[in-house]
């Protein structure tokens, strides 16, 4: 059986400092889990237990204008950076990542070399707590 999970920030109190530059951005909470070949490390690192293929999906406000990356054991995955020039909106990203090792480690980072810290926005558009997601299914 295929594994799949979503992990999820509520803004606030979630991310309430900036992510700066090289910082990994949380997604503390647990939303719908299936299976045993995605689990979580920390608040901001998740192991994909089987070696394979994964889709993984990730959406976040910002505040700022900025870049997010995926990294694999501490590695970024250049293809998968995604940003913006401009405004308060979401940056989303979305690849298949393969691993090639049992264990190994994603995260969704703010890219070394970046000049601005990322506020994460809180309550973005209107009064309730907003959400950032990380989504990973495992496909193959």
């Amino acid at each position: 059986m295929l594994s799949f999970a979503d992990f999820f920030a509520l803004m606030p109190p979630d991310n309430a400092a900036t992510v700066a530059p090289n910082t990994d951005v949380s997604f503390p909470q647990d939303g719908l889990i299936s299976g045993t070949a995605i689990t979580r490390l920390t608040a901001s690192s998740f192991n994909l237990a089987e070696i394979g293929a994964y889709q993984v999906l990730f959406q976040v406000n910002v505040s700022e204008a900025g870049q997010l990356i995926l990294t694999l054991n501490g590695a970024d995955l250049a293809y998968t950076v995604v940003g913006r020039a401009t405004g308060t909106s979401q940056i989303v990203g979305m690849a298949l990542v393969q691993t090639t090792a049992i264990n190994s480690v994603l995260t969704v980072r703010n890219p070394a070399g970046n000049s601005t810290a990322l506020t994460i926005t809180p309550l973005a558009g209107g009064t309730r707590a907003d959400s950032a997601h990380l989504v990973i299914m495992q496909i193959a």
